[in-house]
Formats: C-alpha cells, sequence, structure tokens
C-alpha cells in the first residue's frame, strides 16, 4: 500500500493540475479563446503549453485519476544549490518586503549580498515559487487593484448548467434543556430556475456541512456543469475540491467583494429572513425541528411562488409570460434539458474522506476517540479507511486484495462473539502430507541416483578395459 505521504502529495498535485485547467473545461468556450487561455495558463504557471494540452487529454481520459502523477522518487536537481531552501525563503521575504520588486532585482540582491552565486538562480524558477507562495504577479495584481463594481445581470439558458451556493446565519434555537444553539443554512440554488436544489439548517458552519449540501443535490438532481461560490473557507476547502474533481465537476469562485455576482443567492436570502421571522411565533426546540419546519415553508413559499426574476428573464426576449407568472418548480421541470444522473455508489466514494490506520491485535483501530473493529484477519495490517465526516456510524476499511470491510464501533454485550478469523496469511486447513519432508526425500534420492550413475562397472571392459 502506497504510504500517505506519496498519496497526500499525488491528490494534492491532481488537484493543482485540475485547478489550472479548469478554466479550459468550459463547453461553451471557442478554439480561439482557449488558445489564449492556454497561453496565459503556461506563462503563470511556468509550464509549456505542450504541458496544458497534456494535462487536459489526461482528465479527458481517465478523469482526475488520469491528472495524478506516477509513482516515482522525486530527486532535486544537483544543479541546484545546497541552500536553495534558504535562497527561496528569502527571495519570498524580499518580495513581501516590497511589493513592486521584480524577480531580476530579487536574485540581483541575494547576488550582491553574497548569498548566491552569479547565475545560479534562474528567473523562471524563482517566479515559480513566488507563484507558489501567492506572490505572482496577477496574483498580486487581483488583490491590490480596484475594480469597478458594476452590477452585470446573467443567467444561464438550462437548468443545472450553473448552481450558486452560500451559507447563511440561521435562528437561535433554544433547547428544551435550555442550551442556546447557534444554526447555519447551507443552500445550492439552480442559476436558471431559482430552483432550491439542497437546503438545510446545521449546527455548525465547518467544511462538512457544504459537501453534504453538495452529496444530497448530486444525488437527488444529478450532475451540474459548474458551481459558483464565495470564497469562504469552507468552499475553498481541498476535500470539496477533489470530490467535484472526482466527479468530473468544475468549481469556480466568485472574485473577493463581487456581491453584485450572488444577486440570486441573496434574492432567495429574503424569503429565508420572513421564515426566520415567523420563528419568532412559532419556536423550535431542535435542529431537527427547525428543518421539518423549513422543508414546508420552502416547499410552498418559495418553490411553488411565481419568481420575478424568472419573468424578467423571459421578458428580456420578449417572450410572453402568464399574468400568474412561473414558480422555480415549474421552471426547472419544464426544462428540455436532460438531468444526468450520476450512480449513488460512485457519488458516495468521492465525498468519503480518507485516512489510514493501523489495526491492533483484535483488528480494531480508534477514530475520534471511540474504538472500531474490522477483522481479526487483519490484525496489524496498515489499512485505509472512508467515512462520510456526517455519519461516523459505519467505516470502510480497505486493504489490498479484499473486499471492503465495513467498521462498525465496538460494543461490549452480554456475551463474548464467536471465535474469530485467523489473520490472512494462516489457515486453519489440515494439510495431508508434510511439503518439507517430501522435498527432502526427493533431495536425497536425487543425489544418491547420480553417485550410483557415476560409479556404474557395467560398461567397464568394453573399450580397451582388460579382463580380470
Amino acid at each position: 500500500m502506497k504510504s500517505k505521504e506519496i498519496r497526500n502529495w499525488q491528490d494534492s498535485e491532481a488537484l493543482r493540475r485540475y485547478q489550472m485547467i479548469m478554466p479550459l473545461l468550459d463547453p461553451d468556450a471557442d478554439e480561439g479563446r482557449l488558445l489564449s487561455m492556454r497561453e496565459d495558463i503556461a506563462k503563470s504557471n511556468g509550464v509549456s503549453i505542450r504541458t496544458i494540452y497534456r494535462y487536459e487529454a489526461q482528465f479527458r481520459a481517465d478523469a482526475f485519476d488520469g491528472l495524478r502523477p506516477k509513482d516515482r522518487t522525486r530527486k532535486r536537481s544537483d544543479k541546484l544549490p545546497a541552500n536553495f531552501e534558504d535562497l527561496i525563503a528569502e527571495a519570498i521575504l524580499l518580495k513581501r518586503e516590497v511589493p513592486k520588486r521584480s524577480v531580476r532585482v530579487i536574485i540581483k540582491i541575494l547576488e550582491l549580498e553574497g548569498r548566491a552565486a552569479p547565475g545560479i538562480l534562474k528567473e523562471s524558477t524563482v517566479r515559480r515559487y513566488l507563484y507558489q507562495a501567492g506572490l505572482g504577479v496577477k496574483q498580486m495584481k487581483r488583490t491590490t487593484e480596484k475594480r469597478e463594481a458594476t452590477a452585470r445581470r446573467f443567467c444561464r439558458p438550462h437548468r443545472m448548467e450553473l448552481i450558486q451556493g452560500d451559507i447563511k446565519y440561521g435562528p437561535m434555537i433554544r433547547t428544551r434543556d435550555g442550551k442556546l444553539v447557534k444554526t447555519y443554512l447551507s443552500s445550492l440554488i439552480d442559476d436558471h430556475s431559482r430552483y432550491i436544489l439542497q437546503a438545510e439548517f446545521y449546527d455548525n458552519q465547518r467544511q462538512e456541512i457544504v459537501e453534504d449540501t453538495f452529496h444530497k443535490a448530486i444525488l437527488k438532481f444529478g450532475a451540474f456543469e459548474c458551481a459558483y461560490l464565495d470564497n469562504g473557507t469552507q468552499y475553498i476547502s481541498g476535500q470539496l475540491e477533489k470530490s467535484c474533481a472526482r466527479l468530473s465537476l468544475r468549481l469556480l469562485h466568485a472574485k473577493p467583494r463581487a456581491c453584485e455576482s450572488k444577486g440570486k443567492v441573496e434574492k432567495y436570502h429574503q424569503k429565508v429572513d420572513k421564515f426566520i421571522a415567523e420563528l419568532a411565533v412559532s419556536p423550535v426546540h431542535s435542529v431537527e425541528e427547525l428543518n421539518e419546519k423549513w422543508k414546508y415553508y420552502l416547499e410552498q413559499e418559495y418553490q411553488k411562488v411565481s419568481h420575478d426574476g424568472i419573468k424578467e428573464y423571459y421578458r428580456s426576449y420578449d417572450v410572453e409570460v402568464p399574468a400568474c407568472g412561473i414558480t422555480p418548480e415549474q421552471e426547472f421541470y419544464r426544462d428540455t434539458r436532460g438531468l444526468v444522473y450520476l450512480d449513488t455508489s460512485v457519488v458516495s466514494e468521492a465525498f468519503c474522506h480518507h485516512e489510514e490506520r493501523t489495526l491492533d491485535k483484535a483488528g480494531c483501530f480508534s477514530f475520534e476517540g471511540k474504538l472500531y473493529e474490522a477483522s481479526t484477519s487483519l490484525a496489524g495490517a496498515q489499512v485505509e479507511i472512508s467515512y462520510d465526516p456526517l455519519n461516523t456510524s459505519e467505516i470502510m476499511v480497505h486493504y489490498q486484495g479484499i473486499q471492503p470491510i465495513r467498521a462498525h464501533r465496538v460494543e461490549i454485550g452480554a456475551f463474548a462473539d464467536k471465535k474469530q478469523a485467523l489473520p490472512i496469511g494462516m489457515t486453519n486447513a489440515v494439510p495431508e502430507t508434510s511439503r518439507l519432508l517430501d522435498a527432502l526425500e526427493k533431495k536425497y534420492k536425487e543425489d544418491h541416483r547420480i553417485v550410483a550413475d557415476a560409479l556404474s562397472f557395467r560398461d567397464y571392459g568394453k573399450d580397451g578395459g582388460r579382463d580380470v
């Protein structure tokens, strides 16, 4: 089994390559625009255009797995100086001191200070490491330039072409034992129809609630072409990026402070505020009760209510709209573009978290302070576990050469369990004979047959021998 460090490096590198070519996967982009984008991506990442083409071909052939680097031992080039890491650290410090310093000036400073020999550092190498540290020219320009905020309205022509996600602060609820719980609403909305694909309240705002929202939406409505999200920590997590990349789903992030691009979500949140106001006269005492009331409200007061945004969209194309308007539910299900459903097992595996564990002598392992039992046949083995972070009652254990095992929490019952199986590599079959003794017997007979042939006098005297 591959070590954790190698697998993590391969996943991280595959994710970096996917993020690099993600803009090129837009099906609506023409070839001329793609050529220009490839040049920009290659230049900004310090790679050749041929490399970009290769990444695209690998992704289209084997999806996310095709972008993983091959197993190999990575060695640092002998041409680099022994203090190369220190030189890069100094280069990053010099760039942060004066952001307008060019790479050429940074190298010159290091050479004048005697830290680097003349010509040992190349501009392309230093530029690449500065980019990885978030100090590239285009990266710094995006964070420092002031963009004129203009309201640019848009709407995709079909459902599931673009979805938008956001998290909103929910109401404070008081449980029956008097404890105050803060809630958060995680939602996904279809850009074209304004239909809410998934929306649920949680008692935390960790990245797992966003993963759960995406997971449930994909299971219900299938694949989407692209998701448009903000830059919150929950949406830029590596796990969400990897899960969507495994399913060939694109993620895009809004520019900082570009609130005008999230107008559809903000309009929907106005409905959420009205729901929260109603809770003042109809309090709930648990997150489960809150979601139950929210389900009724969302269905009857939003999904089945005419939406002004849909009316404005069709009127912009001079299309007559019924006097009663069009609801998000009607617009979503009247679309001629079919839904692309995905295999549930594939989706579930894509959103699982993976870790490594070493089983003890009883075939158990510890997870989040609790003991889980896998199988005594894997006692002492290093295995990989996969789990749903919001449901850890059951964890899958993976080991090379065998089917995945379902591990459950260890519960001490009134009676002992049945006799456990022997570890892998051992067998309870009774042999018919000793293979060692059989092999020794065969070797003994073979050795003595050779000696007997060498001492044979049968043919002695026929060829020049004398009679006795």
